[in-house]
């Protein structure tokens, strides 16, 4: 199979840089529910131009490219090993083209291959089959999303929901709560794959083998098929929307699967997917390794309206130009809503920098400025100039350990990130005089067009997603959602849906 690295190489590609149509139809019609005017509308507005410049500029949809993991089937006789060999070479050459970040880490000294290869790293499943063609799927699943993956082993109390039993109306609720507690931390309006039974383990591969399921599909089990119908209403009912914003669409997308398990155990496993829902697949000529058909392409191209459709009726939000350093006098006089535009520097820092400096020194001046929670996509040009060729948020809850800490040490005034922070973060804002600024999660293309130059980088031995790039932008859009005077749109909205989830407590399936 000669060709099988180059065709493994085009669905690598073709897999980070342009989403499927299903997944392009499920955000075409969110975009259409959604009220004009709101944070959800700027936000799927945002998501809509940033999947046409990944289009256009053939990189990375979101930063974050996940653990690649391949789903292949194969005739007998065919030579897997090879194939794996293969598969290697293609990641390997795709995070060096910045198709890929480099994101596989060594466990225990926190080391970065540089080229996604490690352990483990790709995943890579087989089965044997009795037709006559390869069939090879590929999901990219960023670890924002990932970290909101949830298993419920039955019975159990819910918040919100009370008890879920050993029966369908158990897994109901489970699902539900799922939905709830991933808010806007997995860059909603998210997807779900659910699988119900097996052990630990082979639940939550169950659950993610639901994600290779088109998103447009009818389950053939009758039972699951209403409830999937079921959660898409419900879950969409607790106004969590875009981002965590608010909004009507919470859910894109659901998909459940099951199997037996033994009497003791009955596990319910949800993988959480966020609406970057990068999953292509190819079918391959075993003789030859070329592509003879793409899967999840089939349709009309999708069309998502053009911005002034959805700009009727649009509410007043005040907008807010900022460029470091900035005082704490302009830090107080934001709230929660406003819209921020900033010009000038910021500085990325993720969890190894976090780290670092509770206990260093900074290699630069912080006070004043903005620090940002991203991993960016980075290549050296011809010159050996460093270019961002992707740039958007991760999630910051990551950092709560040291955020507050980290501001009022070195007088950091702004942090931007996605999905929000927590009760420690916040009481360091009122009392330092900060802001938390979420970005739109996802919008690598978006945001890295807002970066005009990189000046520079430090800590580049933690590897390139965890260093601290010194980078220019302008005209970096993000909404304030947690502010100097102690309130947070994401406590509200936790609380609201919390409330709204209280009403499906009682019993639907007997």
């Amino acid at each position: 199979m000669e060709k099988f690295q180059e065709s493994m190489y085009k669905l690598i590609v073709e897999t980070s840089t342009k989403l499927p149509k299903d997944v392009r139809r499920a955000i075409a019609r969110a975009r259409m529910k959604e009220n004009a005017g709101t944070r959800a509308a700027m936000s799927l507005a945002t998501i809509v131009k940033n999947i046409q410049m990944a289009d256009e500029n053939i990189s990375p949809i979101c930063q974050d490219t996940g653990l690649p993991t391949f789903k292949i089937k194969v005739p007998v006789g065919v030579n897997q090993i090879e194939m794996k060999k293969a598969i290697n070479q293609a990641i390997a050459q795709a995070t060096k083209d910045g198709k890929l970040r480099p994101n596989s880490v060594d466990s225990l000294t926190g080391e970065n291959s540089g080229d996604n290869l490690g352990i483990g790293i790709p995943v890579i499943k087989f089965e044997q089959w009795e037709k006559d063609y390869i069939d090879v799927r590929l999901i990219l699943k960023g670890g924002g999303c990932e970290n909101k993956n949830i298993q419920y082993s039955l019975p159990c109390e819910l918040e919100g929901l009370g008890r879920a039993g050993r029966d369908l109306d158990g897994i109901r609720k489970c699902i539900l709560h799922a939905v709830y507690q991933a808010q806007g931390q997995g860059c909603s309006a998210g997807f779900i794959g659910v699988g119900i039974g097996g052990d630990r383990s082979s639940g939550y591969d169950l659950a993610k083998e639901q994600l290779f399921r088109p998103v447009d599909d009818v389950n053939p089990n009758e039972q699951l098929r209403q409830l999937e119908e079921y959660i898409m209403e419900a879950a969409n009912k607790l106004g969590i929307g875009t981002m965590g914003f608010g909004g009507e669409t919470t859910l894109l997308g659901c998909k459940i699967g099951v199997m037996h398990r033994i009497p003791a155990s009955f596990f319910v496993s949800v993988a959480y997917n966020c609406w970057a829902f990068r999953r292509l697949g190819v079918i391959i000529d075993p003789a030859t390794g070329e592509i003879q058909e793409w899967l999840y392409q089939d349709g009309d191209d999708v069309d998502f309206g053009h911005d002034e459709q959805y700009e009727t009726n649009t509410k007043e939000v005040r907008e807010v130009v900022l460029e470091a350093p900035i005082t704490e006098e302009q830090i107080r006089q934001l709230k929660v809503g406003d819209v921020v535009r900033i010009n000038g520097m910021i500085y990325t820092g993720r969890d190894a920098i976090h780290k670092y400096l509770m206990d260093h020194d900074s290699p630069v001046d912080l006070n004043g400025q903005i620090i940002y929670h991203c991993g960016p996509v980075m290549l050296k040009d011809e010159n050996g100039n460093w270019q961002v060729k992707a740039a958007g948020p991760t999630t910051s809850i990551r950092e709560e350990p040291y955020q507050g800490e980290i501001m009022k040490k070195f007088g950091i005034r702004a942090v931007i990130g996605k999905g929000g922070m927590g009760a420690k973060t916040l009481a360091a804002l009122k009392e330092h005089g900060g802001v938390y600024l979420n970005a739109i999660g996802g919008a690598a293309q978006y945001y890295a067009d807002c970066i005009k130059s990189v000046e520079g980088v430090d800590f580049l031995e933690f590897g390139i997603p965890e260093a601290m790039w010194h980078l220019r932008v302008e005209n970096f859009t993000a909404v304030v959602t947690m502010d100097s005077h102690g309130n947070s749109l994401h406590e509200d909205v936790e609380k609201s849906s919390l409330e709204k989830l209280a009403q499906f407590k009682d019993p639907v399936f007997k």
